[in-house]
């Protein structure tokens, strides 16, 4: 009995945010599953460790100062669970208040006991996500052609394995196979880039397993995949950062200018692992203003 109500507060405090919640997988649909009944788990107060299929927070600002960009905000949480609030919602309340549309997904774990093949399951859930949102535009006021992600820490780690790899590992079929899986910009927060050298290593470790070889775990270093598709990107980080060191977002955004790729990389000598919404340093505090200003120079409004 203590286990429903907890998972039905769950339920509560995710709907309580959210304009609406939208599966992303269609009955039948999802990929890469062993066919296991998950509960929901919660770690702690706004983080999930475990879900049983993606799902889509819906954010929408009022239609009359509604822009055609929309931005699907993918949390972290070292791919060991979610923070769907801090590294989600409130994030995905402040684009509202730039007039973009926000969509927070809670992506399957790496970690989970249901997936076959663990570290393409958070990557097939954006995937699909970005289809969907594409597919569904007018439904929501949003342009299929201005669709972007926002990921931090880990989440940013699979904004930008979206971002550069372009193989549809979604199996959708139909005229599904046709809808691109690639975003049109990404914003990256104190992402994780690397996985050797300069590795978050429980985001290693929980996305590839214990003793990945090097060749996976190069295959899995983002900046060795950033070529001349990737999107326009845009990153923030901390100086001070010590759970993802800045070389992280240094090395994605020298792999950027190799590709002639378009963006911005803002590196605050405050903040460690906690830029946010409401940040401790009026400097960092900026990162706002900076990406908001960025973001109009993408859009075709």
């Amino acid at each position: 009995m203590k286990k429903i109500i907890l998972i039905l507060i769950i339920f509560l405090s995710l709907q309580i945010y959210a304009q609406e919640k939208l599966m992303v997988w269609e009955k039948g649909q999802m990929p890469n599953s062993k066919g296991l009944k998950l509960k929901i788990e919660e770690e702690k107060e706004g983080r999930i460790t475990q879900i049983q299929e993606a799902e889509l927070f819906i954010f929408l600002p009022p239609k009359e100062d509604r822009k055609k960009m929309a931005v699907i905000v993918i949390p972290g949480g070292g791919y060991k669970h979610i923070t769907y609030d801090l590294g989600g919602f409130q994030y995905a309340k402040w684009l509202n208040t730039l007039g973009i549309s926000a969509f927070v997904l809670n992506y399957r774990l790496p970690t989970s006991p249901d997936l076959k093949q663990r570290e393409i399951g958070p990557l097939q859930d954006i995937q699909a996500a970005i289809k969907l949102l594409r597919k569904s535009a007018d439904q929501y006021g949003i342009s299929p052609d201005q669709i972007g992600v926002l990921g931090t820490s880990a989440g940013g780690h699979l904004a930008a394995m979206v971002s550069n790899i372009s193989k549809d590992y979604t199996e959708l079929k139909g005229d599904w196979g046709n809808i691109s899986t690639i975003p049109n910009f990404a914003i990256l927060i104190s992402p994780v880039i690397d996985l050797g050298e300069f590795a978050h290593k429980g985001s290693c470790i929980n996305l590839l397993g214990e003793n990945a070889s090097q060749e996976k775990i190069k295959e899995y270093s983002m900046q060795n995949l950033v070529n001349e598709k990737t999107p326009p990107t845009i990153l923030f980080h901390a100086q001070n950062d010590p759970a993802v060191p800045v070389i992280n977002s240094i090395l994605y955004y020298q792999s950027m200018l190799k590709n002639k790729v378009k963006g911005a990389l803002f590196i605050f000598p405050e903040g460690e692992h906690n830029i946010g919404i409401r940040n401790k340093a009026e400097l960092t505090d900026n990162w706002k203003e900076l990406c908001s200003d960025w973001l109009k120079t993408i859009g075709n409004e």
